[in-house]
């Protein structure tokens, strides 16, 4: 189900990152140096609710850094591979919950 864009407005849509894209973007921001750990991305991360969908669902960081085998990185690749079926899982997860259902019908 979609809406169709408004016709007057000439600008760009707004693009919505989510997951591992807004992971990055928010590592770039904070000037993130590796290798890091985990207490280190959470600290220089400013906000840690990672976008997980374009429904709206995040995911803390610290939640998803605690799912993977290690606390250690050692650059901003190898650290977003790793995160990458993470946030897919959580992603599918919320996504098939009854409120997850409901929130992709009704308009933000």
């Amino acid at each position: 189900m979609g809406a169709r864009p408004p016709q007057n407005d000439s600008s760009e849509p707004e693009v919505i990152e989510f997951g591992i894209a807004a992971l990055s973007a928010r590592l770039d921001e904070a000037a993130v140096e590796f290798p890091a750990t985990s207490s280190e991305l959470c600290a220089a991360v400013d906000d840690t609710a990672i976008p997980v969908d374009g429904a709206g669902n995040t995911m803390e960081l610290e939640t998803a850094l605690q799912r993977l085998p290690q606390d250690r990185f050692d650059n901003e690749s190898a650290l977003l591979d790793m995160l990458h079926p993470v946030f897919e899982e959580y992603r599918k997860q919320a996504g098939d919950s009854i409120f997850g259902r409901l929130r992709t019908l009704l308009p933000f």
